[in-house]
C-alpha cells in the first residue's frame, strides 16, 4: 500500500467528470440546465457527430462577466449557493458547480458571453482537458453565452470507446433536449445536428399552444388520448396530462414527471403513479404521463444523487397519497360522454342528457351459479348476492340482467342520443352494437357488466366498511425489530382494512383477525409484503388490491357471459349503466369494454365519396 497524498487537480477533476460526464447527452444536460438558470428566452442547441464532436448550446440569457469567466470552470463554484440555507431550498436546475469544470477535463470547451447588448463588449476563454490558466479574450457575442464542447473525451480514450454509434448518441441527445422542453413551455428551443434544424419549438403560453408543444415531442397519438389534469392540496400543485389506460405502452418510455421544474425518476413517484392505474391498466404494460408536481422548495431534497434525477420528500406519505388519489380521481372521472376509446374519439355531444333516455331499473337477483367462491367465510357472504341473501342494491350481481317492457329502440330527437348510443344488433352471443350520433359503438357486454358489477361491489364495500374474522389459531410472525416497530406504529392501519395485529415481542408479530372476504392462507404473506411496503414506501396498498382482487373475480363470475341473448331493453339498459359507472372504459382486467367507430372512418373504410 503506497503512502497517502493528495490527488492531483487534473485527476480530481476527471474523477468527478466520471460523475457528471456518462456520454454526451450528460454534457448537454448539464449545459441546458445552466443556461435555463440564466433566464434564457430562446436556446439553440447544434450537434456534431451524435454529440462527440461537437455539442454547441447558445442562449440569450444574462450572461456571465468577464471576471467570472475563468471561476465558471473551476471546481465547486456556482453563483446559485452560497450558505447551508440555500441548498435546503434549492431552487435551480444546477447548483453543484462542478459541470463546467468536470466537462472541461475531458474535452475542448470553449466559453463566450456577454452580459451587454454591445456584442463587441464580450469576453471568451478556453480550456482543453487540463489544468491550465484560463486565459480571457475579448470575442464578439451577442448578450447572452454560448458553450461549445468539442472531441468529447479526446484524452481518455479509455471512456471514449465505450461510446455507442452517432445514430445511439444522438438518441440519447434528444431525449435530454426532450424533457427540458417538456420542463419550460415559456422558453423557444432549436435543436439541430450536422447542420439539419430536427426541432424548431416557439414559447407556448396557452394550453392549447402546450398541447402543441407535447404532441410535437411525443407524438400526435398521445395527445389524443391524454386526459388534462389540475389538483391542488395545501401547497402541493399537480398538473399535466395522463393517458388513458387503453393508451398503455409495452415500456415507460412516454412517462415524464417533473418536480419545480426539474425532471426526475423517483421509485415512489412511479408506485404512487402505478398504483392509480392498478384498476384500469391490462397487466404487463405500462401508463403514459406528462405531470408537474408543485411543491415548497424546502419540501423536497434534490441533493441526493450526483445526476440529480433522484429527490426526497419531506413528507413521503403526504406526497404519496396526493399523487395516487388525484391520478385515481382523474381516471374515475372519465365517462364515455368524455372519451374516445383509445382508438378513436367520441363526438362531442357529451352533454346529452342520459336521464332522458331509457334508464336501466334494478338488476335481479339471479339463481344461477356464483362461481367457485367457496374460500369466503360466512360473514363474507354478506358482499355475495344470492337469491337467499339481501345485499347493498349497487353490489347485487346478477346473471339475470335488466328487464324492461321496450320492444325496441325509442323514438328520439339526434340531440338526445346519449354518447352510447342505442343498441340496433347482438353480434354472435358476445358483443352489442350500438347506433351512436355520428357513428357505431361495438361493446364487449361481458366485459363492460364486469366492470358495472365490480365497481357496484367496490362501492358496497366501502359503505359498509371490511368485515373482520377473528382466527381460532392466532398467526405468529418472526421479523425484524424495525418491522415489529413499524407494524405497532401502523396498527391503526390495519385495523381499518380488517387486520388486528399485536407485537408481543421484539421480533415477533401476532396476527388475531383478518378480514372476512380473505382466505387465511394468503394473510401471513400478505402481512408481510404489507410491512416492506411500509419500510420502502411508507404506505401501502396490497391489502386493498387483494380485496379489490377478489370482489374482482366475484364480478366476473356473476356478470353476464357469452352466449346470453339479450333483448333490446337489456342491451340499452347496459349502455345507460356504463355511462353513469366509473372506469367503464377497462374491465378488471384492463381490457377495453367498447370502442367508436365514427362515420368517416366507416366512409373512408368503404371508399364512399371516393
Amino acid at each position: 500500500m503506497s503512502a497517502i497524498q493528495k490527488l492531483s487537480p487534473r485527476l480530481a477533476n476527471q474523477i468527478a467528470a466520471g460523475e457528471v460526464v456518462e456520454r454526451p447527452a450528460s454534457v448537454l444536460k448539464e449545459i441546458l440546465e445552466n443556461a435555463l438558470d440564466a433566464g434564457s428566452q430562446q436556446v439553440d442547441v447544434s450537434l456534431e457527430g451524435g454529440g462527440i464532436k461537437a455539442i454547441q448550446v447558445r442562449d440569450d440569457g444574462f450572461g456571465i462577466a468577464k471576471d467570472d469567466l475563468p471561476l465558471a470552470l473551476s471546481r465547486h463554484a456556482t453563483s446559485k449557493i452560497k450558505t447551508l440555507d440555500d441548498l435546503e431550498m434549492v431552487a435551480t436546475l444546477g447548483f453543484r458547480g462542478e459541470a463546467l469544470a468536470s466537462i472541461a477535463s475531458v474535452s475542448r470547451l470553449v466559453l463566450t458571453s456577454s452580459q451587454s447588448d454591445d456584442p463587441s463588449d464580450a469576453w471568451q476563454v478556453a480550456m482543453h482537458g487540463r489544468e491550465m490558466e484560463a486565459e480571457v479574450k475579448p470575442a464578439p457575442h451577442p448578450k447572452g453565452t454560448t458553450v461549445e464542447v468539442r472531441d468529447l473525451f479526446f484524452n481518455t480514450p479509455a471512456r471514449r470507446k465505450f461510446l455507442r454509434t452517432e445514430k445511439t448518441e444522438l438518441g440519447h441527445l434528444q431525449e435530454v433536449f426532450k424533457r427540458q422542453a417538456l420542463s419550460r413551455f415559456d422558453v423557444s428551443l432549436q435543436l439541430s445536428h450536422n447542420g439539419k434544424t430536427l426541432q424548431n419549438l416557439k414559447k407556448a403560453n396557452t394550453l392549447q399552444e402546450k398541447e402543441q408543444r407535447v404532441a410535437k415531442l411525443l407524438g400526435p397519438e398521445f395527445m389524443q388520448n391524454a386526459l388534462y389534469l389540475e389538483r391542488e392540496s395545501g401547497n402541493m400543485t399537480l398538473k399535466g396530462w395522463i393517458a388513458k389506460p387503453s393508451f398503455s405502452r409495452s415500456q415507460s418510455d412516454l412517462q415524464y414527471f417533473f418536480v419545480n421544474g426539474r425532471v426526475i425518476r423517483d421509485r415512489l413517484v412511479a408506485h404512487a403513479i402505478k398504483q392509480a392505474y392498478s384498476d384500469v391498466m391490462y397487466h404487463g404494460r405500462f401508463s403514459a404521463f406528462v405531470l408537474y408536481l408543485s411543491i415548497d422548495a424546502d419540501e423536497v431534497d434534490v441533493n441526493v444523487h450526483p445526476t440529480k434525477h433522484e429527490v426526497r420528500f419531506r413528507e413521503s406519505r403526504r406526497m404519496h397519497g396526493f399523487l395516487s388519489s388525484s391520478i385515481t380521481k382523474a381516471l374515475a372521472d372519465v365517462r364515455p360522454e368524455t372519451q374516445g376509446d383509445g382508438n378513436s374519439q367520441l363526438p362531442p355531444f357529451a352533454q346529452a342528457n342520459a336521464q332522458s333516455v331509457v334508464s336501466a331499473p334494478s338488476i335481479n337477483t339471479s339463481s344461477h351459479a356464483q362461481g367457485n367462491l367457496s374460500f369466503l367465510t360466512p360473514e363474507a357472504t354478506a358482499f355475495v348476492p344470492s337469491a337467499n341473501v339481501p345485499v347493498h342494491e349497487q353490489a347485487t350481481l346478477s346473471q339475470s340482467f335488466y328487464k324492461m317492457n321496450e320492444p325496441s329502440i325509442p323514438e328520439k330527437a339526434p340531440e338526445d342520443i346519449p354518447p352510447l348510443g342505442f343498441a340496433i344488433a347482438q353480434l354472435h352471443g358476445i358483443y352489442i352494437l350500438s347506433e351512436a350520433k355520428e357513428g357505431m359503438v361495438l361493446v364487449d357486454m361481458h366485459a363492460a357488466h364486469e366492470r358495472i358489477v365490480y365497481e357496484r361491489m367496490k362501492a358496497a364495500l366501502a359503505n359498509e366498511g371490511i368485515r373482520s374474522q377473528p382466527l381460532l389459531v392466532p398467526l405468529g410472525l418472526s421479523v425484524s425489530e424495525k418491522e415489529a416497530q413499524i407494524a405497532e406504529d401502523s396498527c391503526a392501519n390495519f385495523e381499518q382494512l380488517g387486520f388486528s395485529i399485536d407485537r408481543v415481542s421484539e421480533e415477533s408479530l401476532m396476527v388475531r383477525a383478518i378480514p372476512a372476504i380473505l382466505p387465511t392462507k394468503v394473510a401471513e404473506q400478505l402481512v408481510r409484503d404489507v410491512i416492506a411496503d411500509f419500510v420502502k414506501f411508507g404506505m401501502s396498498d396490497r391489502i386493498e388490491s387483494a380485496l379489490n382482487e377478489i370482489l374482482s373475480t366475484m364480478a366476473c363470475h356473476g356478470a353476464v357471459r357469452a352466449n346470453r341473448q339479450l333483448s333490446l331493453s337489456e342491451m340499452n339498459a347496459l349502455l345507460r349503466d356504463m355511462e353513469q359507472t366509473e372506469r367503464s372504459g377497462q374491465c378488471n382486467h384492463g381490457r377495453p369494454t367498447w370502442r367508436f367507430f365514427s362515420l368517416s372512418e366507416l366512409d373512408k373504410f368503404f371508399l364512399r365519396g371516393q
